[in-house]
Protein backbone atom coordinates (compact mmCIF):
# COMPACT_ATOMS: atom_id res chain seq x y z
CA UNK A 1 0.00 0.00 0.00
CA UNK A 2 1.55 3.42 -0.36
CA UNK A 3 2.59 5.84 1.72
CA UNK A 4 1.00 8.66 2.10
CA UNK A 5 2.59 11.81 0.52
CA UNK A 6 2.26 14.77 3.18
CA UNK A 7 2.66 18.16 3.05
CA UNK A 8 6.02 19.52 1.72
CA UNK A 9 6.49 17.61 -0.62
CA UNK A 10 6.11 17.89 -4.27
CA UNK A 11 3.16 17.49 -6.78
CA UNK A 12 3.27 17.07 -10.59
CA UNK A 13 0.23 17.72 -12.13
CA UNK A 14 -0.29 16.88 -15.80
CA UNK A 15 -1.52 19.85 -17.47
CA UNK A 16 -1.50 23.78 -16.97
CA UNK A 17 -4.84 24.73 -17.55
CA UNK A 18 -7.24 26.50 -14.89
CA UNK A 19 -8.20 23.59 -13.03
CA UNK A 20 -4.59 22.30 -12.94
CA UNK A 21 -4.03 26.58 -11.35
CA UNK A 22 -6.95 25.94 -9.21
CA UNK A 23 -5.69 21.95 -7.79
CA UNK A 24 -1.84 24.24 -7.38
CA UNK A 25 -3.53 26.55 -5.54
CA UNK A 26 -5.19 24.30 -2.94
CA UNK A 27 -1.77 22.34 -2.99
CA UNK A 28 0.35 25.17 -1.84
CA UNK A 29 -2.41 26.00 1.03
CA UNK A 30 -1.68 22.73 2.26
CA UNK A 31 1.80 23.53 1.84
CA UNK A 32 3.07 21.28 -0.90
CA UNK A 33 5.30 22.34 -3.69
CA UNK A 34 4.12 22.12 -7.21
CA UNK A 35 5.80 20.72 -10.24
CA UNK A 36 3.47 21.28 -13.53
CA UNK A 37 3.99 19.78 -16.95
CA UNK A 38 2.06 21.16 -19.96
CA UNK A 39 3.03 21.25 -24.22
CA UNK A 40 2.59 25.61 -23.86
CA UNK A 41 5.17 27.62 -21.85
CA UNK A 42 2.41 29.73 -21.18
CA UNK A 43 -0.07 27.58 -19.15
CA UNK A 44 -1.72 29.65 -17.07
CA UNK A 45 -1.24 27.11 -13.79
CA UNK A 46 2.95 28.02 -14.59
CA UNK A 47 2.55 31.01 -12.55
CA UNK A 48 1.47 29.11 -9.44
CA UNK A 49 3.44 26.43 -9.64
CA UNK A 50 6.97 26.27 -8.29
CA UNK A 51 8.73 24.85 -11.53
CA UNK A 52 6.90 24.41 -15.02
CA UNK A 53 8.08 21.90 -17.93
CA UNK A 54 6.91 22.48 -21.20
CA UNK A 55 7.28 19.80 -23.47
CA UNK A 56 5.40 17.14 -25.61
CA UNK A 57 3.27 14.64 -23.95
CA UNK A 58 5.60 11.85 -25.65
CA UNK A 59 8.81 13.60 -24.83
CA UNK A 60 9.99 11.03 -22.39
CA UNK A 61 13.35 12.86 -21.28
CA UNK A 62 11.62 15.98 -20.26
CA UNK A 63 8.63 13.59 -18.72
CA UNK A 64 11.44 12.24 -16.33
CA UNK A 65 13.41 15.13 -15.64
CA UNK A 66 9.40 16.35 -14.37
CA UNK A 67 8.92 13.50 -12.23
CA UNK A 68 12.41 13.38 -10.39
CA UNK A 69 11.56 14.37 -7.07
CA UNK A 70 7.67 14.39 -7.26
CA UNK A 71 5.82 12.20 -4.94
CA UNK A 72 3.00 11.88 -6.45
CA UNK A 73 1.20 12.61 -10.28
CA UNK A 74 -2.17 13.77 -11.50
CA UNK A 75 -3.81 15.41 -14.25
CA UNK A 76 -6.23 18.32 -14.67
CA UNK A 77 -7.74 17.22 -18.01
CA UNK A 78 -8.73 14.41 -20.10
CA UNK A 79 -6.83 14.72 -23.02
CA UNK A 80 -3.63 13.72 -22.10
CA UNK A 81 -1.95 10.45 -23.87
CA UNK A 82 -2.21 7.82 -21.82
CA UNK A 83 1.07 6.47 -22.53
CA UNK A 84 2.23 9.44 -20.60
CA UNK A 85 0.75 8.12 -17.43
CA UNK A 86 1.88 5.08 -17.98
CA UNK A 87 5.63 6.35 -18.06
CA UNK A 88 5.78 8.33 -15.15
CA UNK A 89 3.82 5.92 -13.46
CA UNK A 90 6.56 3.60 -13.46
CA UNK A 91 8.64 6.11 -11.01
CA UNK A 92 5.88 7.65 -9.08
CA UNK A 93 2.64 6.91 -7.92
CA UNK A 94 0.64 8.79 -10.40
CA UNK A 95 -3.68 9.28 -9.95
CA UNK A 96 -6.12 8.36 -11.32
CA UNK A 97 -4.19 5.82 -13.30
CA UNK A 98 -3.85 5.36 -17.42
CA UNK A 99 -6.78 3.03 -17.54
CA UNK A 100 -8.95 5.35 -15.85
CA UNK A 101 -8.28 8.28 -17.98
CA UNK A 102 -8.44 5.87 -21.18
CA UNK A 103 -11.83 4.75 -20.25
CA UNK A 104 -13.21 8.60 -19.61
CA UNK A 105 -11.38 10.03 -22.60
CA UNK A 106 -12.84 7.44 -25.40
CA UNK A 107 -17.00 7.53 -25.46
CA UNK A 108 -17.08 4.15 -26.76
CA UNK A 109 -14.92 2.53 -23.75
CA UNK A 110 -16.48 5.07 -21.51
CA UNK A 111 -20.19 3.85 -22.64
CA UNK A 112 -19.09 0.53 -22.69
CA UNK A 113 -18.13 0.86 -19.13
CA UNK A 114 -21.08 1.98 -17.47
CA UNK A 115 -23.11 -0.14 -19.51
CA UNK A 116 -21.29 -3.48 -18.01
CA UNK A 117 -20.97 -2.09 -14.68
CA UNK A 118 -24.79 -1.51 -15.27
CA UNK A 119 -25.33 2.20 -14.75
CA UNK A 120 -27.59 3.00 -16.30
CA UNK A 121 -27.02 5.65 -19.38
CA UNK A 122 -28.40 6.30 -23.04
CA UNK A 123 -28.99 3.20 -25.11
CA UNK A 124 -26.14 3.81 -27.84
CA UNK A 125 -24.13 1.90 -30.62
CA UNK A 126 -20.73 2.03 -31.92
CA UNK A 127 -20.17 3.00 -35.41
CA UNK A 128 -16.70 3.54 -37.65
CA UNK A 129 -18.49 4.04 -41.30
CA UNK A 130 -21.70 5.58 -42.86
CA UNK A 131 -22.84 1.91 -43.52
CA UNK A 132 -22.67 1.49 -39.73
CA UNK A 133 -24.18 4.79 -39.03
CA UNK A 134 -27.08 4.19 -41.14
CA UNK A 135 -27.94 0.70 -39.81
CA UNK A 136 -27.62 2.03 -35.98
CA UNK A 137 -29.78 4.72 -36.72
CA UNK A 138 -32.57 2.29 -37.74
CA UNK A 139 -32.12 0.26 -34.10
CA UNK A 140 -31.88 3.53 -31.81
CA UNK A 141 -34.34 5.61 -34.13
CA UNK A 142 -34.67 9.48 -33.34
CA UNK A 143 -33.77 11.76 -32.21
CA UNK A 144 -30.31 10.57 -31.68
CA UNK A 145 -26.95 12.13 -31.35
CA UNK A 146 -23.86 11.49 -33.08
CA UNK A 147 -20.63 11.55 -30.80
CA UNK A 148 -16.58 11.47 -31.68
CA UNK A 149 -15.40 8.64 -29.85
CA UNK A 150 -11.99 10.78 -28.76
CA UNK A 151 -11.75 14.58 -27.86
CA UNK A 152 -15.09 15.93 -27.23
CA UNK A 153 -16.54 18.75 -24.37
CA UNK A 154 -18.16 21.68 -24.38
CA UNK A 155 -20.53 20.29 -27.00
CA UNK A 156 -17.61 19.99 -29.50
CA UNK A 157 -17.69 16.66 -31.71
CA UNK A 158 -21.14 15.90 -31.76
CA UNK A 159 -24.18 16.28 -33.90
CA UNK A 160 -27.95 15.85 -33.07
CA UNK A 161 -29.74 13.85 -35.59
CA UNK A 162 -33.48 15.54 -34.71
CA UNK A 163 -35.53 13.23 -37.57
CA UNK A 164 -35.41 10.30 -40.26
CA UNK A 165 -34.52 13.18 -42.64
CA UNK A 166 -31.11 14.44 -40.91
CA UNK A 167 -28.11 14.12 -43.54
CA UNK A 168 -26.49 10.83 -41.89
CA UNK A 169 -23.63 11.49 -44.58
CA UNK A 170 -23.20 14.74 -43.96
CA UNK A 171 -23.40 14.34 -39.96
CA UNK A 172 -20.41 11.79 -40.76
CA UNK A 173 -18.55 13.95 -42.01
CA UNK A 174 -18.70 16.75 -39.78
CA UNK A 175 -17.20 14.14 -37.20
CA UNK A 176 -14.38 13.70 -39.18
CA UNK A 177 -15.45 9.78 -40.90
CA UNK A 178 -13.91 8.73 -37.49
CA UNK A 179 -14.62 6.13 -35.03
CA UNK A 180 -18.30 7.61 -33.16
CA UNK A 181 -20.58 6.82 -31.00
CA UNK A 182 -24.69 6.56 -31.70
CA UNK A 183 -26.64 7.81 -28.60
CA UNK A 184 -30.48 7.73 -28.46
CA UNK A 185 -31.58 11.23 -27.38
CA UNK A 186 -32.28 11.42 -23.59
CA UNK A 187 -35.30 14.32 -23.28
CA UNK A 188 -34.62 15.43 -19.69
CA UNK A 189 -35.21 18.29 -17.25
CA UNK A 190 -32.31 19.29 -16.15
CA UNK A 191 -28.59 17.94 -15.84
CA UNK A 192 -26.72 17.67 -13.07
CA UNK A 193 -23.24 16.71 -11.73
CA UNK A 194 -22.06 14.75 -8.34
CA UNK A 195 -18.12 15.03 -7.37
CA UNK A 196 -16.77 11.86 -5.50
CA UNK A 197 -13.52 11.32 -3.87
CA UNK A 198 -11.70 8.13 -3.91
CA UNK A 199 -8.18 7.62 -1.98
CA UNK A 200 -6.28 4.07 -2.84
CA UNK A 201 -7.63 2.14 0.01
CA UNK A 202 -11.03 2.69 -0.74
CA UNK A 203 -11.91 5.78 1.32
CA UNK A 204 -14.52 8.24 -0.02
CA UNK A 205 -16.30 11.21 -0.12
CA UNK A 206 -18.94 12.58 -2.37
CA UNK A 207 -20.52 16.04 -2.78
CA UNK A 208 -23.86 17.08 -2.83
CA UNK A 209 -25.25 17.25 -6.70
CA UNK A 210 -24.85 20.59 -8.53
CA UNK A 211 -27.52 21.67 -11.32
CA UNK A 212 -25.64 22.97 -14.63
CA UNK A 213 -27.64 25.02 -17.21
CA UNK A 214 -25.83 25.55 -20.19
CA UNK A 215 -25.83 28.24 -23.40
CA UNK A 216 -24.47 27.06 -26.76
CA UNK A 217 -23.28 23.85 -25.25
CA UNK A 218 -20.84 25.23 -22.91
CA UNK A 219 -21.95 25.63 -19.01
CA UNK A 220 -23.32 28.68 -17.93
CA UNK A 221 -24.40 28.89 -14.41
CA UNK A 222 -23.92 25.74 -11.60
CA UNK A 223 -26.51 25.46 -9.13
CA UNK A 224 -25.70 23.80 -5.75
CA UNK A 225 -27.76 21.85 -4.52
CA UNK A 226 -29.50 21.17 -7.71
CA UNK A 227 -33.17 21.75 -7.27
CA UNK A 228 -33.80 18.09 -7.00
CA UNK A 229 -35.72 15.93 -4.80
CA UNK A 230 -33.90 14.37 -1.79
CA UNK A 231 -34.97 11.09 -3.31
CA UNK A 232 -33.13 11.97 -6.37
CA UNK A 233 -30.33 13.78 -5.02
CA UNK A 234 -29.57 10.02 -2.46
CA UNK A 235 -29.74 8.33 -5.90
CA UNK A 236 -27.10 10.72 -7.50
CA UNK A 237 -24.72 10.05 -5.01
CA UNK A 238 -25.23 6.32 -4.78
CA UNK A 239 -24.35 5.98 -8.30
CA UNK A 240 -21.04 8.47 -8.28
CA UNK A 241 -20.00 6.18 -5.16
CA UNK A 242 -20.85 2.89 -7.06
CA UNK A 243 -19.26 4.04 -10.17
CA UNK A 244 -15.78 5.26 -8.46
CA UNK A 245 -15.76 1.79 -6.82
CA UNK A 246 -16.04 0.32 -10.07
CA UNK A 247 -13.59 1.89 -12.00
CA UNK A 248 -11.17 1.78 -8.91
CA UNK A 249 -10.83 5.62 -8.94
CA UNK A 250 -7.73 7.39 -6.95
CA UNK A 251 -8.65 11.13 -6.88
CA UNK A 252 -11.70 12.93 -8.19
CA UNK A 253 -14.58 12.24 -10.59
CA UNK A 254 -17.34 14.34 -11.95
CA UNK A 255 -20.51 12.30 -12.41
CA UNK A 256 -22.62 14.25 -15.57
CA UNK A 257 -26.17 13.09 -14.90
CA UNK A 258 -29.52 13.80 -16.82
CA UNK A 259 -32.74 13.70 -14.67
CA UNK A 260 -35.93 13.00 -16.10
CA UNK A 261 -39.14 12.43 -13.83
CA UNK A 262 -37.02 11.71 -11.12
CA UNK A 263 -35.00 8.82 -13.47
CA UNK A 264 -31.39 9.48 -13.97
CA UNK A 265 -29.09 8.39 -16.61
CA UNK A 266 -25.49 9.28 -16.40
CA UNK A 267 -24.21 10.89 -19.45
CA UNK A 268 -20.53 11.45 -18.69
CA UNK A 269 -17.40 11.08 -16.69
CA UNK A 270 -14.35 13.30 -16.07
CA UNK A 271 -11.68 11.90 -13.88
CA UNK A 272 -10.62 15.37 -12.32
CA UNK A 273 -12.07 18.79 -10.95
CA UNK A 274 -14.60 19.68 -13.11
CA UNK A 275 -16.50 22.90 -13.75
CA UNK A 276 -19.60 22.64 -12.00
CA UNK A 277 -17.80 22.06 -8.74
CA UNK A 278 -15.87 25.51 -8.86
CA UNK A 279 -18.39 26.81 -5.93
CA UNK A 280 -16.59 24.57 -3.85
CA UNK A 281 -13.94 26.69 -3.61
CA UNK A 282 -15.80 29.51 -1.54
CA UNK A 283 -19.16 27.43 -0.33
CA UNK A 284 -18.10 24.13 1.19
CA UNK A 285 -15.97 23.03 3.74
CA UNK A 286 -13.42 21.68 1.65
CA UNK A 287 -13.34 22.59 -2.13
CA UNK A 288 -12.81 19.86 -4.43
CA UNK A 289 -9.53 21.02 -5.49
CA UNK A 290 -8.15 20.61 -2.11
CA UNK A 291 -10.04 16.84 -2.15
CA UNK A 292 -8.75 16.16 -5.13
CA UNK A 293 -4.89 17.10 -3.70
CA UNK A 294 -6.08 15.27 -0.49
CA UNK A 295 -7.03 11.73 -2.43
CA UNK A 296 -4.08 11.63 -4.76
CA UNK A 297 -1.67 11.87 -1.48
CA UNK A 298 -3.22 9.72 0.17
CA UNK A 299 -5.00 11.74 2.90
CA UNK A 300 -7.95 11.96 5.10
CA UNK A 301 -10.54 13.29 3.08
CA UNK A 302 -12.12 16.73 3.88
CA UNK A 303 -16.02 17.70 4.88
CA UNK A 304 -18.07 18.05 2.01
CA UNK A 305 -21.00 20.13 3.80
CA UNK A 306 -21.98 23.35 1.61
CA UNK A 307 -21.72 26.09 3.90
CA UNK A 308 -24.39 28.27 2.17
CA UNK A 309 -26.26 27.64 -1.40
CA UNK A 310 -24.44 29.06 -4.21
CA UNK A 311 -24.43 29.61 -8.11
CA UNK A 312 -21.29 29.81 -10.23
CA UNK A 313 -20.91 31.80 -13.03
CA UNK A 314 -18.72 30.94 -15.75
CA UNK A 315 -16.71 34.42 -17.52
CA UNK A 316 -16.49 33.33 -21.20
CA UNK A 317 -14.15 35.74 -23.16
CA UNK A 318 -17.20 36.64 -25.13
CA UNK A 319 -17.81 39.47 -22.40
CA UNK A 320 -14.66 40.99 -23.89
CA UNK A 321 -16.13 43.86 -25.46
CA UNK A 322 -13.92 45.08 -28.37
CA UNK A 323 -10.86 43.63 -26.62
CA UNK A 324 -11.45 45.52 -23.68
CA UNK A 325 -11.37 43.59 -20.22
CA UNK A 326 -15.08 43.46 -18.72
CA UNK A 327 -15.57 46.07 -15.10
CA UNK A 328 -15.42 43.81 -12.33
CA UNK A 329 -16.04 46.56 -10.08
CA UNK A 330 -19.55 45.15 -10.54
CA UNK A 331 -19.11 41.82 -9.68
CA UNK A 332 -16.55 43.19 -6.79
CA UNK A 333 -19.26 45.73 -5.26
CA UNK A 334 -21.65 42.24 -4.58
CA UNK A 335 -19.66 42.06 -1.13
CA UNK A 336 -20.45 38.18 -1.19
CA UNK A 337 -19.25 37.68 -4.64
CA UNK A 338 -15.84 35.95 -5.13
CA UNK A 339 -14.48 36.36 -8.34
CA UNK A 340 -11.51 33.92 -9.81
CA UNK A 341 -9.83 34.96 -13.01
CA UNK A 342 -7.52 32.22 -14.71
CA UNK A 343 -4.80 34.82 -16.38
CA UNK A 344 -5.35 33.31 -19.89
CA UNK A 345 -4.34 36.15 -21.25
CA UNK A 346 -5.75 36.49 -24.81
CA UNK A 347 -9.68 36.25 -24.41
CA UNK A 348 -12.12 34.46 -27.59
CA UNK A 349 -15.91 33.39 -27.82
CA UNK A 350 -16.30 30.44 -25.43
CA UNK A 351 -12.94 30.60 -23.86
CA UNK A 352 -12.99 30.05 -19.88
CA UNK A 353 -11.02 33.21 -18.65
CA UNK A 354 -13.08 32.74 -14.88
CA UNK A 355 -15.53 32.51 -13.01
CA UNK A 356 -17.73 34.11 -9.88
CA UNK A 357 -19.82 32.38 -6.72
CA UNK A 358 -22.18 33.68 -5.45
CA UNK A 359 -23.25 32.54 -2.09
CA UNK A 360 -26.76 33.54 -0.02
CA UNK A 361 -28.57 32.54 2.91
CA UNK A 362 -31.22 30.82 -0.58
CA UNK A 363 -30.65 29.11 -3.72
CA UNK A 364 -33.17 31.66 -5.25
CA UNK A 365 -30.97 35.11 -3.76
CA UNK A 366 -28.29 33.30 -5.35
CA UNK A 367 -29.23 32.65 -8.47
CA UNK A 368 -30.88 36.03 -9.23
CA UNK A 369 -27.76 37.79 -8.27
CA UNK A 370 -25.56 35.85 -10.32
CA UNK A 371 -28.02 36.98 -13.52
CA UNK A 372 -27.86 40.10 -12.44
CA UNK A 373 -24.14 40.08 -12.35
CA UNK A 374 -23.88 38.22 -15.82
CA UNK A 375 -26.69 41.08 -17.19
CA UNK A 376 -24.22 43.91 -15.98
CA UNK A 377 -21.11 42.26 -17.57
CA UNK A 378 -22.83 41.96 -20.71
CA UNK A 379 -24.20 45.20 -20.89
Amino acid sequence: MERPLLPGGTIGILGGGQLGRMSAIAARRLGYKVRTFDPSARACAAAIADEHVAAEWNDTAALTRFAQGCGRITLEFENIPPATVEFVAKSVPSHPSANVLAICQNRRREKEFLRAAGIPCANFAVVTSLAELQAAVRTIGFPCVLKTADFGYDGKGQVKLPTAEADLAAAWDKIGGAAGVLEAWVPFQLEISVLVARTVDGRTAVYDAAENIHRNHILHLSLSPARISAATAAEARALALGIAEKIQLVGLLAVEMFVQDGRIVVNELAPRPHNSGHQTFDANETSQFEQHVRAVCGLPLGGTKPLQPSVMLNLLGDLWKNGQEPDWTKVLADPSAKLHLYDKGQAAPGRKMGHVTVTAPTLDEALRRAEGLFAALSA
